[in-house]
């Protein structure tokens, strides 16, 4: 199978970040040469961050039909490159000869308030889904992956909650009327913001028909990722393949369980913004039970 199909090849990203930059420019050369004969993605995994979509998708580059992005699973021309040209976005993607769908993903994307509109405008047939985890255990997943990386200073997970509000004050305002600002808090320390999952939804039914979003939940994915994997296909219209992916677990990672007072906290906090995204989409999580059965 061709590398051209996607991200497959992560073999520059063990290299020393200024050589894996440069390497990445040599090789994105003809790629952009070749732009025009390229495809632009047809489906988006936006998220939730630390929601499993990682795994989703590398089952679905598993897929003889999709192809994914190059050289990883997030271009984020609709967050953080929104800069860039199409020509540019479109250079990421597998060549129109290769007749596969394309995808690509970015946990940001659910969460930036400007790429549902961006999106729309770039991508008029575009298939969005989306994954939502319990929003608590979502919150700490994401403190120990932004920790782990360096992007988190804070020593515990509840100090990072209590300096979230401050960090984030006025930041989604200015990503709104300064399009090319980057928050650097707003992407990494976001912890109980990215939870409130009905104002990012409703931001992109906006922007998107109804038909062409699939909202997915976490835990039914993690708990049988084959039934979830089908019920993707489906939606991808993408039939399924002659042999099922290994469904493996790509990043996860071990850490402490949550402090039994900081969950009961966050859970009361959470417990009504869940409520009214059950009503919305008129089905029950589970994630109250889930939380009563940790009490």
């Amino acid at each position: 199978m061709s590398r051209e199909r996607g991200a497959r090849n992560d073999n520059y990203s063990r290299l020393p970040r200024p050589l894996a930059a440069a390497a990445k420019t040599v090789l994105f050369a003809p790629r952009i040469a070749t732009a025009g004969r390229r495809v632009l993605p047809s489906f988006l995994v936006v998220g939730a961050q630390r929601s499993g979509t990682t795994s989703l998708y590398r089952y679905l580059l598993e897929h003889p039909g999709i192809g994914g992005a190059w050289p990883s699973k997030g271009v984020h021309h609709f967050d953080l490159e929104s800069q860039r040209s199409r020509r540019w976005y479109r250079a990421h993607f597998p060549r129109r000869s290769e007749g596969v769908v394309a995808g690509e993903g970015s946990p940001y994307y659910l969460f930036h308030p400007l790429v549902p509109a961006r999106v729309a405008a770039a991508l008029p047939d575009v298939r969005v889904i989306a994954m939502l985890r319990d929003p608590v255990t979502r919150a700490h997943s994401q403190y120990q992956q932004e920790y782990a990386r360096g992007f988190e200073d804070a020593e515990t997970f509840e100090r990072a909650l209590e300096l979230e509000p401050g960090r984030l004050r006025g930041e989604e305002e200015r990503l709104v009327v300064e399009p090319g600002y980057r928050s650097y808090s707003h992407q990494h320390h976001s912890y109980v913001a990215r939870g409130m999952y009905l104002d990012q939804l409703l931001r992109w039914e906006s922007a998107i028909p109804p038909e062409r979003m699939l909202v997915l939940v976490a835990e039914e994915f993690f708990a049988d990722p084959a039934a979830v994997h089908r019920r993707v296909l489906r939606f991808l219209d993408v039939p399924e393949p002659p042999s099922p992916p290994r469904f493996a677990a790509y990043n996860a990672r071990p850490y402490d369980p949550l402090a039994a007072p900081t969950r009961a906290s966050l859970t009361e906090l959470f417990a009504e913004p869940n409520r009214l995204l059950e009503r919305h989409l008129g089905r029950e999580l589970g994630w109250s039970a889930n939380a009563r059965a940790r009490a």
